[in-house]
């Protein structure tokens, strides 16, 4: 593994390569890609990726009793769907999506949401693995089900309710992964029917500003960011975003640097964008 990969969170290609065929380890393709891109993380998936990764598809993997997009399912639910796709109980874990870090992000933040103590996520994604010229697989393979038992962890996922309280209270900070344009009110959302503007008192930080080639930037950097953008690392952390992806983008940057007890805001913008009893902000 080289020095440049942070081995709590991140495995290199190198290192995958090498331990690809361990029958303790299990490869998740997390791809998702956002509403305007067009692109399809599924026939992505099925035209080439990393030899025996499973799809984790967090559209599909969902609480389906509501509109708002890739909620978390019960743990009933997701026990079900990991089983089936042969990602049980007694394996390790190693995310990586085809963007580089974007849909892993969330798929590790859920799968440890819902138990799950080993997972890693490939440093660079993809790309980086295409680029170094490693093997691929095309078609949809399918692993043998395993039974996964889901600990699911509430205190780890904020509803409109307990933001609402963090907002008004100042108990805690919001943190929004959003574009800055999207977050002052000045671009419209991708998705239709939201509201433009912020969650009142919540601070920006877009989620580029602490990714670069796919990985987490340096803790410095990351510090700084965050600093910069008037969090006090010392106090509690709710991070939000579009939809809650790229908010686990910023829940993991924040985990590099040491800061735990992060809390991910799932509805995140799509639900409070939404809502019209739920105040919003506009400007800087």
């Amino acid at each position: 593994m080289s020095a440049s990969v942070d081995s709590s969170f991140f495995v290199s290609t190198a290192w995958l390569a090498e331990h690809l065929d361990a029958p303790d380890l299990a490869v998740i393709d997390g791809s998702f890609f956002m509403p305007d891109e067009n692109r399809d993380a599924k026939a992505e998936y099925a035209a080439g990726h990393i030899p025996g990764a499973a799809f984790f598809d967090i559209d599909a993997i969902a609480d389906h009793t509501t509109s708002l997009p890739h909620m978390l399912p019960s743990p009933e639910v997701f026990a079900s769907e990991m089983e089936k796709l042969g990602l049980g109980d007694g394996l390790r874990f190693v995310v990586y999506d085809a963007s580089g870090l974007l849909g892993a992000a969330r798929v590790w933040w859920t799968l440890r949401v819902f138990g799950a103590q080993d997972v890693k996520i490939l440093a660079g994604g993809l790309p980086v693995w295409r680029a170094e010229g490693r093997p691929l697989e095309t078609g949809s393979p399918a692993r043998a089900p395993r039974p996964f038992t889901a600990h699911f962890d509430s205190a780890a996922v904020a509803n409109a309710e307990k933001v609402k309280i963090a907002s008004e209270s100042g108990s805690a900070q919001i943190v929004d992964a959003r574009a800055a344009s999207r977050f002052k009110g000045e671009a419209p959302e991708p998705r239709p029917g939201l509201r433009s503007g912020h969650i009142p008192g919540s601070r920006n930080l877009p989620w580029r500003d602490v990714v670069t080639d796919g990985r987490i930037r340096p803790a410095e950097e990351v510090k700084a960011a965050f600093v910069n953008a008037g969090v006090d690392l010392a106090k509690p952390v709710i991070t939000s975003c579009g939809s809650g992806v790229t908010a686990a983008i910023l829940l993991l940057a924040l985990e590099t640097i040491g800061k735990d007890g992060v809390v991910l805001y799932d509805g995140s913008w799509s639900e409070w964008g939404a809502r019209s009893d739920l105040p919003i902000a506009q400007g800087g």
